[in-house]
C-alpha cells in the first residue's frame, strides 16, 4: 500500500485483500489447501498400537479412502477441502500413476520421514489470485524400491539417500512441469488452470497429464444423509458438471491441447469417472461396497482395466486424460500444454462458419485465457515489489519471493473432531478400545476445521504451535489478516485446553512448546501498524486475554517447586539435552531448565509490553503490566540467586554461561555444563522501556520505582540497569547484566564455538572435541557436536539441535541484540568474530548475523548456494539454479540444507531478514564494513531501477503452443507517458532512500558517532 497525503493507492492484489477483509468478495475461499500427504498422519491412524506410518502407508494411499482429508500434487480446494483439484502424471515407465508425492515414513528413513521428490513453490499471492508450482518428473522409471532399500541400509551417521543421488536426472531426462492457477477478475470463484510441461531430455518422450477433481469422502462414515452425497458427471465433450450441497453447481471446462509438433493433431482429453471409495477387494480381498473405487484411474490407464471406470460417466471423482504420446511423444525441448477452468458457468466463444456467419459454441478463448495469467503474474510482481521496494540483488529478491510463496503454498485444510476420531464412526467398525489411551486422550474438546499454516505440507502436514508463531512474522508482511487468525485460533476454546495449555502438535497435543505466542502477537500487531497503517486493538486484546490463561497454566504446571525455575519438557528443541527432556530423568529429581526459565522471562516481558500498549486505551491494563513486571523480576532472580555458599543457580560464574540443572529438592542442584542454545535463550528476555512510556503511565512507573527502592535484594542483584538509563534515556529490563552479556557473546561470537559462517549453531563446536557425558545405572548419556543430521533416535531422529543452524532461534537472537543496542548504543562493542580484532556494536553484530543467514541461500562469488551442498546441477544448471529449497535446519559448518526440504514455515523468516537488511547484504568474500559494502555494490545494486512492466504476452492464432507467443505488444503514447511518470516517481523515492542508507553506512564505516543506529534497530523491530 502506498500513501500520499490522505489518499491510499492500492495495487490489484491489495484491492483483493481489502475486498476479502471487508467481506465484499471471498477471494480466499479457494486456495492451495490440499495436503501433500494425508497418509501416515495421526488423524488417519486407527491402529491399536498408534503406529500411524504402518497403519496407513503410501502404497495403500492410491486405493484407500481418507477419513479426515485429501492429498495431491499442486492441489487446490475450497476452504473445507470438500471439492479438490489436483494433478496426476504418467511417463509410461512407472508402475503406478503419479497422483501424490512419494516419500519415506519415519521408520523407513535413516533420518526419519522425508519426501523423495523434487518440487518447488515458485509463486503465490495472499488471495491465491496467481499461483505457480514446479514438479520435476523423471522420464525413467521412478526408483521407489531403490530409495527404500538404500535408506534402510544406511546408518544415522551418513546422509539420507535422496532422489538426486539416484542419478535419475542425469542427461536431463526429466520433465519440468509448471502448474499455474489464476483467478478471474470478476468472479473470485472462477479458477483457471494451466499446465506447461517441458521435455528437458535429449530424446522425444511420452507424457500423460491427468487433472483430477475429487470430492472428499464425507458420505460413508454415517454423519450425513444420503441426499448430501456430491457428484461429478459428464456434461459434454469438454465439460464435466459437479454438484455439492454446500458448494452448489460448477463446471470443469476443458480445452483441447495443441499438438506437440507442427504436424501433430490436437490432443483431445478423455473424461474418466469413478468413486472416491476404498478398493476393499484390492487391499483386503473382500467385496467392494462401491462398484467403482478410488484407484480406478490407475487401473484404467496403466493396467488397461476397461471396467475400472464408470461407463455411465458419473461418480465422486473425475479425471481428464491428456495423452501426449503421438509418435515418440514430445520432442526434446518441446512442451505440452493443458488448459482448463473451474467455473459456475460454461464459457462460449464465437467463430465464423463456412457460410461466413458468426456462430457460438462452448469453448475456452485461449488467447484471453493466457492473457489472464500474464495479467495476474504482473500483478503479483507489482504486489511483491511494494513489499520490498528498496533495491537489492535479483537473487535476493527471488529468494524472498519464493520464501513468501512457500509460506502461502503451505496453507492447508486441517480437520479433526476428537469425539469422532476417538470413538469411531456409526457406519464403520469400532476402533480398538486401547487406542483411546495411546495419545491425546485429554483433548476431548478439540473440533478443528480450519485453514492453518503448516511447517511443511509433506513432512509436517499438521500445525505445530511454536512453528506457527514464527510463520506469522513473514505472513504478516503480506497478509496480516491471515497471520492474526493463526494466532487467534490457537487460543480459541476448540483448540486451547480448558486449563489454558495451547496444543503442541498432533503426535502429542499435550507436549510443551516454547511460549512464543505473546511475542508473535505483538510483533504482527506492530508489523501491520508499520506496513499498513492499521492498529487492530481488538485482535491484540482478544489474544492477550486468552494468553493470560496460558501464562497461568505455565506458572501452575511447570514451576513444580514454586521457585520461578521452570522445567517444561523438550520445548521444541528435541534432542538438545543429555536426556530426553519429555521423559522422567533416569537420575531422579527434576530438570530445571535455563531455556524454560528464559522463555518464561521472555513471555513475561512480552505480556508486559502488550499490557502497556493496551493501557494506552484502557488504563486498567497498567495494573496488569505491573503484575508481569513482578513476574519478570522473580523469574530473573531465580536464574542467578545464590543462598550463601549453596548454589541453586543456572548461571555458571566460572564458565560465564547458563546451564540446565538437576534438582533433587532443597537448596542444591547439579549443573550439566553443556554449551547449547539453552544458555543463549536467556538473551531473549530483554525489553527497553521508552521514557515517553514511563511518563504516560504513572501508576506503572510508581509500582516499578517502589520495587526498585524496597526490593533492592531482587532488583539490584540480577536485573540489568534498573536505575541507570541508557541511550535515549531508555530503561532496560533484561535477564543478563552488561557483564553477563559480554561473557555470553564472547562464546556466541566465537567461530570455534557458536558462530558459523551461516549463523549461530545450536550447540557449541567446543563439544566436538569435548563431549559431555553422564553414566546412570551403567548407561552412558552423551552430548557431542553433530553439525549435520541427527545421530540420535530421540523424537524420531529427523531433526537435530546438537550443532545445526535454525533460523527461528537466530531470528530471536538478532532481535535481542537490537534491543540491547537500543539501550547501550554504539559505545558497547564486542569482537566479532571473537579474537578477530574486528570490533562492532551490537547493531552491527545483528546485521552481520542476518547477512550470514542470508548466505545460506544467496549465491556466492562462484555461483554456489551453501544450502545446495556443492551440487553442480542445483547451483549451475539453468533449469535448477534459480529455484531454492527452504530446509528445516542447516549444517553447522557448511550451511547445507537438512531435514524437511520445504519448511518455509520458520525458514520463511529469511524473507523478513532480506526485507530488513538485504539492501546492503554483502557476499561472503566482499568487504565487511557497511560503507565499503555500499561502494562494492554501487554498480550492482544502487544503479538498479524498477523493471519496465512486462507486456502481456499474446498467442498467435496459428498455434496454441505456449512457446509461440509474440514478445511485445505495441505501447501507445498515453501508456508510455504514464509509465515514464511512474518511473520518475519511483526513482525519486528510491534515490531518497539510497541517500539515507549510504549516509548511515558510510558514517558508520568511519566510526562517526553521529551515525546513530537506533533508528535502524527500531525499524527492524517494527516500532511505529
Amino acid at each position: 500500500m502506498v500513501k500520499h497525503g490522505n489518499h491510499e493507492y492500492l495495487c490489484s492484489e491489495e484491492k483483493r485483500l481489502k475486498e476479502d477483509k471487508e467481506r465484499k468478495k471471498y477471494w480466499k475461499k479457494w486456495g492451495p489447501y490440499l495436503s501433500e500427504r494425508q497418509w501416515g498422519t495421526v488423524r488417519e491412524d486407527y491402529s491399536a498400537n498408534g503406529d500411524a506410518w504402518e497403519h496407513f502407508s503410501f502404497d495403500q494411499a492410491k486405493s484407500r479412502t481418507y477419513r479426515w482429508g485429501e492429498d495431491g500434487i499442486a492441489g487446490v480446494s475450497d476452504n473445507h477441502a470438500l471439492q479438490c483439484m489436483s494433478f496426476a502424471f504418467w511417463n509410461e515407465k512407472d508402475d503406478i500413476l503419479k497422483e501424490r508425492l512419494f516419500g519415506l515414513g519415519n521408520p523407513e528413513g535413516n533420518h526419519g520421514e522425508s519426501v523423495k521428490e523434487i518440487h518447488y513453490y515458485l509463486d503465490n499471492t495472499p488471495t491465491h489470485s496467481y499461483m505457480k508450482y514446479l514438479y520435476k518428473y523423471p522420464q525413467k522409471k521412478f526408483p521407489y524400491e531403490e530409495i527404500r532399500k538404500e535408506n534402510k541400509a544406511r546408518s544415522r551417521d551418513v546422509p539420507e539417500y535422496n532422489i538426486i543421488d539416484t542419478g535419475i536426472f542425469n542427461e536431463d531426462r526429466y520433465w519440468d512441469i509448471f502448474i499455474e492457477t489464476a483467478k478471474d477478475t470478476d468472479d473470485e470463484e472462477e479458477i483457471l488452470f494451466r499446465v506447461t510441461a517441458y521435455n528437458r531430455g535429449p530424446e522425444a518422450a511420452p507424457l500423460h497429464i491427468i487433472p483430477q477433481v475429487t470430492f472428499r469422502n464425507t458420505w460413508v462414515w454415517g454423519h450425513q444423509t444420503p441426499d448430501k452425497k456430491p457428484s461429478v458427471e459428464y456434461d459434454s465433450e469438454f465439460v464435466a458438471k459437479t454438484n455439492h450441497w454446500k458448494l452448489g453447481e460448477r463446471f470443469i471446462q476443458l480445452s483441447p491441447s495443441p499438438g506437440v509438433t507442427p504436424d501433430s493433431s490436437d490432443v483431445i482429453p478423455k473424461q474418466l469417472f469413478t468413486d472416491n471409495d476404498t478398493n476393499l477387494h484390492g487391499l483386503y480381498g473382500v467385496k467392494n461396497k462401491s462398484e467403482y473405487v478410488k484407484d480406478g484411474f490407475h487401473r484404467y490407464i496403466i493396467d488397461d482395466e476397461k471396467d475400472a471406470v464408470n461407463p455411465a460417466r458419473k461418480g465422486t471423482k473425475a479425471a481428464a486424460w491428456y495423452a501426449f504420446d503421438e509418435g515418440d511423444g514430445v520432442p526434446p525441448g518441446g512442451c505440452a500444454v493443458v488448459r482448463f477452468k473451474l467455473s459456475k458457468r460454461v464459457e462460449t466463444r464465437s467463430f465464423i462458419d463456412e457460410r461466413g456467419k458468426t456462430q457460438t459454441e462452448n469453448g475456452i478463448d485461449e488467447e484471453v485465457f493466457d492473457d489472464m495469467f500474464e495479467l495476474r503474474r504482473y500483478e503479483a510482481d507489482e504486489f511483491y515489489y511494494r513489499i520490498s521496494p528498496l533495491p537489492m540483488t535479483d537473487d535476493l529478491r527471488n529468494i524472498q519471493r519464493q520464501a513468501f510463496s512457500g509460506m502461502l503454498w503451505t496453507k492447508q485444510f486441517y480437520h479433526m473432531i476428537w469425539e469422532q476420531w476417538a470413538n469411531g464412526d456409526p457406519k464403520q467398525p469400532p476402533p480398538p478400545p486401547e487406542r483411546k489411551k495411546i495419545r491425546n486422550d485429554k483433548w476431548r474438546h478439540m473440533y478443528l476445521d480450519d485453514i492453518l499454516s503448516m511447517p511443511d505440507c509433506w513432512e509436517y502436514p499438521f500445525f505445530a504451535a511454536w512453528d506457527t508463531a514464527f510463520h506469522c512474522i513473514p505472513l504478516a508482511m503480506i497478509d496480516p489478516e491471515f497471520a492474526k487468525k493463526q494466532l487467534d485460533v490457537l487460543t480459541r476454546e476448540w483448540y486451547m485446553h480448558p486449563n489454558g495449555q495451547i496444543p503442541a502438535y498432533e503426535w502429542n497435543y499435550g507436549d510443551v512448546n516454547p511460549p512464543v505466542h505473546a511475542w508473535a502477537t505483538f510483533r504482527i500487531f506492530k508489523i501491520e501498524r508499520k506496513m499498513y497503517g492499521r492498529e487492530d486493538l481488538d485482535f491484540l486484546e482478544r489474544v492477550f486475554q486468552k494468553l493470560l490463561l496460558n501464562f497461568t497454566w505455565w506458572v501452575n504446571r511447570k514451576d513444580s517447586e514454586g521457585k520461578n525455575v521452570f522445567e517444561g519438557g523438550f520445548l521444541g528443541l528435541d534432542n538438545i539435552g543429555v536426556f530426553n527432556r519429555s521423559e522422567a530423568l533416569p537420575t531422579g529429581g527434576v530438570l530445571e531448565q535455563a531455556d524454560s526459565t528464559g522463555w518464561m522471562a521472555f513471555y513475561s516481558l512480552n505480556m508486559l509490553n502488550i499490557a502497556l500498549e493496551l493501557a494506552k486505551h484502557r488504563r486498567t491494563y497498567e495494573d496488569i503490566a505491573s503484575k508481569f513486571f513482578e513476574h519478570f523480576l522473580f523469574i530473573s532472580d531465580a536464574m542467578t540467586y545464590r543462598d550463601g555458599d549453596k548454589e541453586n543457580s543456572l548461571w555458571n560464574e566460572d564458565d560465564g554461561f547458563y546451564y540446565d540443572a538437576i534438582s533433587h529438592g532443597g537448596p542444591t542442584s547439579q549443573q550439566m555444563p553443556v554449551k547449547s542454545l539453552v544458555g543463549l535463550i536467556p538473551l531473549f528476555a530483554v525489553l527497553t522501556l521508552e521514557p515517553e512510556v514511563l511518563k504516560k503511565f504513572p501508576s506503572f512507573t510508581k509500582r516499578m520505582d517502589w520495587f526498585i527502592d524496597n526490593r533492592t535484594d531482587v532488583a539490584e542483584r540480577n536485573i540489568a540497569s534498573m536505575k541507570r538509563r541508557g541511550k535515549g534515556d531508555r530503561l532496560l529490563l533484561a535477564l543478563v547484566s552488561r557483564d553477563k552479556l559480554k561473557r555470553i557473546l564472547e562464546k556466541m561470537l566465537d567461530e570455534d564455538e557458536f558462530l558459523s559462517p551461516y549463523g549461530i549453531r545450536s550447540l557449541s563446536k567446543y563439544h566436538e572435541k569435548h563431549p559431555y557425558s553422564m553414566t546412570v545405572d551403567g548407561v552412558e548419556f552423551k552430548v557431542d557436536y553433530v553439525p549435520g543430521d541427527s545421530n540420535s533416535s530421540i523424537f524420531g531422529g529427523n531433526s537435530n539441535w546438537r550443532g545445526p543452524i535454525w533460523l527461528c532461534v537466530n531470528f530471536l537472537l538478532i532481535e535481542s541484540l537490537l534491543r540491547f543496542h537500543m539501550f547501550y548504543g554504539n559505545k558497547f562493542k564486542v569482537e566479532c568474530p571473537t579474537g578477530s580484532g574486528d570490533v562492532m556494536h551490537l547493531g552491527q553484530v545483528a546485521e552481520e548475523l542476518q547477512h550470514r543467514l542470508q548466505h545460506i541461500f544467496q549465491r556466492d562469488d562462484y555461483g554456489r548456494r551453501a544450502c545446495n551442498a556443492g551440487s553442480d546441477m542445483l547451483d549451475h544448471d539453468p533449469n535448477w539454479r534459480d529455484h531454492v529449497f527452504f530446509h528445516e535446519f542447516f549444517h553447522g559448518d557448511d550451511g547445507n540444507g537438512l531435514g524437511a526440504s520445504h519448511q518455509t514455515g520458520w525458514t520463511g523468516l529469511i524473507a523478513k531478514m532480506i526485507h530488513d537488511s538485504g539492501v546492503n547484504c554483502r557476499l561472503p568474500h566482499t568487504p565487511r564494513t557497511p560503507g565499503a559494502a555500499a561502494n562494492h555494490y554501487f554498480d550492482d545494486i544502487f544503479s538498479r531501477v524498477p523493471k519496465k512492466p512486462q507486456p502481456f504476452l499474446g498467442r498467435r492464432h496459428s498455434t496454441r503452443s505456449i512457446d509461440a507467443r509474440s514478445d511485445w505488444d505495441d505501447e501507445d503514447e498515453e501508456d508510455r507517458k504514464a509509465r515514464e511518470k511512474d518511473d520518475e516517481e519511483v526513482l525519486e523515492y528510491v534515490n531518497h532512500r539510497l541517500k539515507r542508507v549510504m549516509s548511515i553506512s558510510g558514517a558508520s564505516a568511519v566510526g562517526d558517532p553521529a551515525a546513530d543506529e537506533d533508528v535502524d534497530a527500531e525499524e527492524q523491530l517494527d516500532e511505529a
